[in-house]
């Protein structure tokens, strides 16, 4: 089975016609999963660009692209399908249309994905990638690494002083990097905060941090860096956007932690966790399996099947007693490589009660617990559980029925 039939499925659509899949993407460079839909605007207005791009470069260098439609009946397919030079996902197909979806966390069309030839992401911004590069000039996009994107050399204070970043990673060592700004009042609250941590517990512990910096002007950069005791980019430095689309940054504060041996990210979710853990306890935060849903990281919600347990009502010990069930499920879990996420509600705190009135719980009863299942990437399903305990039965029996789908989808309102 090629690399491809396992995420497409055995036939694609070549005009009117079914062809193999591991036959028409055979040799390409890379795949490009284009999700549109005639009804949208913004993707009609995309799709001639894309189209002429695709016929004038993209085809002769190796780039293949397949149709992945949100069309609602299967005419409108046909209508723009016939407007497009490339291939298409079966519209009838609409389970794995959906699989896709999810899987390369689709949002908002249209959207291009880019997948090597080995099936692998290599970027989901592949629709920026392409009206930067009309001509595929850098085809197949592939983003800069964290090295790459990160550069050499840093502001070390304001004086001018610089840093070269062989002194600052290494085995043992967490990079941090702190995207702020002076203009941003929640900056402004959290960055004292930061100082103090970083000052008495973390710079101990062999954390380096780099101010990342969303400042309109070089005095209001300096100004704000002037208050902090570490590293800096400079301001206006290509880095900072590099940074910022590496790691999905989309407001501020935010504060990720990197290994400063592999490169690979720790957690995006450091704001929360300095302020519930200013000491550093539990430091460099590795996200945990079965998380706090008041403290997060939240991201998850929106983007994977996320299993809740709602105890908000209960005592310490029955939420112990829970997190004593749940937390080897959610491990095996995660060590299979399953992306069903699990969190905990020990307190109304966060999303709780947002989550309350979508789901239509209702407010939380002293002693009671609610078990869901989120599942917002399908366009908004959840399911809820009979259980009125937290046991490992009634746990596994219900992600179970889930995966054989015998539960019933309810719609968040």
């Amino acid at each position: 089975m090629s690399a491809f039939t396992s995420v497409l499925g055995d036939k694609l659509m070549k005009g009117k016609e079914a062809v193999p899949t591991a036959d028409a993407l055979a040799g390409k460079v890379a795949v490009g999963l284009y999700f549109s839909a005639h009804w949208c605007p913004p993707c009609r207005q995309f799709t001639p660009m894309l189209g002429k791009m695709y016929t004038d470069a993209f085809k002769a260098k190796g780039l293949e692209i397949i149709f992945v439609s949100s069309d609602k009946t299967e005419e409108a397919f046909d209508d723009y399908y016939g407007t497009q030079p490339w291939l298409a996902l079966p519209y009838a197909d609409r389970e794995l249309k959906a699989k896709l979806s999810k899987k390369y966390k689709v949002n908002g069309i249209p959207t291009l994905v880019i997948l090597g030839p080995d099936g692998e992401l290599i970027t989901a911004d592949g629709r920026e990638a392409v009206m930067e590069d009309p001509t595929g000039a850098q085809l197949p996009w592939k983003p800069p690494s964290f090295w790459d994107a990160l550069g050499t050399e840093f502001l070390s204070g304001t004086d001018g002083d610089t840093v070269d970043l062989d002194e600052i990673k290494g085995e043992g060592k967490i990079i941090g990097l702190y995207f702020s700004a002076h203009w941003c009042p929640p900056c402004r609250g959290f960055t004292p905060s930061l100082v103090s941590a970083y000052n008495d517990h973390l710079k101990a512990k062999n954390l380096e941090i780099i101010f990342v910096s969303s400042d309109r002007d070089n005095a209001s950069f300096m100004e704000y860096y002037g208050t902090m005791p570490w590293l800096a980019i400079p301001n206006g430095d290509k880095r900072k956007n590099a940074l910022s689309k590496r790691f999905g940054v989309q407001g501020i504060p935010a504060f990720v932690l990197v290994d400063g041996a592999t490169g690979e990210t720790i957690t995006t979710n450091g704001r929360g966790e300095v302020g519930g853990d200013p000491t550093g306890v539990a430091f460099p935060w590795h996200p945990k399996a079965l998380a706090d849903l008041a403290k997060g990281p939240l991201d998850p919600l929106n983007e994977e099947t996320c299993l809740i347990a709602l105890m908000e009502g209960c005592d310490a010990a029955a939420v112990a007693a829970a997190e004593a069930v749940l937390t080897p499920i959610a491990e095996a879990s995660k060590a299979k490589g399953d992306p069903t996420c699990f969190f905990l509600a020990k307190s109304a705190e966060g999303p709780v009660e947002q989550i309350r009135q979508m789901t239509k719980l209702g407010d939380a009863k002293a002693g009671a617990v609610s078990i869901i299942l989120l599942d917002i990437p399908d366009n908004g399903g959840y399911y809820t559980c009979d259980a009125t305990a937290v046991t490992a039965e009634a746990v596994t029996g219900f992600l179970a029925a889930y995966e054989a789908k015998t539960l019933t989808r309810k719609q968040l309102g």
